[in-house]
């Protein structure tokens, strides 16, 4: 995973209430065993409307996803994070977010960041008029093009998870040293390789 400190970019608008992970990534797409080749079914439904805002012009190469309240609500499918990040998305704004994708978008470097409704609102609108913004993780705050400057909260673990490129894997190869100093104390009475 990437280090993640500060996106400037343009910002695409979702706003939908309510969106859960099934309308992000639909389950006949989960056929895959890779965490790639997810991105191209982002939305997949409403993506077949022409003029579905992922499908403008202005939404190309968007950086920035924001959107309605209760994002990513309904299951627990990891799948919808990796569509996200494969198509280029690596902040999402909303008002909240499905407690279990919240946790699946911090490990997999996704960032995502809880402001109040009208917060988004006036994003939206800015992002609308062709804004651009810049969301600094360090300084956990969200700047409009203009100057305007809006602050988030977020977890010092999961900020820590994000500005350093840690998913748990390499959270815990930290301690490698120390794990492998306990494992040489401290034997095994059964030779496991054996099992």
């Amino acid at each position: 995973m990437k280090p993640l400190r500060r996106v400037t970019g343009r910002a695409a608008v979702l706003d939908r209430p309510d969106v859960d992970t099934d309308q992000i990534v639909p389950k006949q797409f989960l056929k895959r065993i890779e965490r790639t080749g997810f991105g191209r079914f982002l939305f997949h439904e409403w993506a077949q409307d022409p003029d579905f805002v992922l499908n403008r012009p202005a939404a190309r190469g968007a950086t920035i996803l924001l959107t309605g309240r209760n994002f990513g609500c309904g299951s627990s499918r990891e799948h919808a994070v990796w569509a996200l990040r494969e198509f280029g998305f690596e902040v999402l704004i909303a008002p909240s977010f499905g407690d279990i994708f919240r946790s699946n978008a911090i490990k997999n470097g996704l960032l995502p960041v809880v402001l109040p409704a009208d917060e988004v609102k006036a994003l939206m609108d800015a992002a609308a008029g062709g804004a651009e913004l810049t969301v600094d993780l360090e300084a956990l705050t969200v700047t409009t093009t203009d100057g305007r400057t809006t602050p988030f909260e977020l977890d010092a673990f999961e900020r820590e998870t994000l500005l350093e490129g840690l998913d748990d894997i390499a959270r815990t190869l930290r301690h490698e040293d120390a794990i492998a100093a306990f494992e040489a104390r401290s034997p095994s009475p059964v030779a496991t390789t054996s099992l």
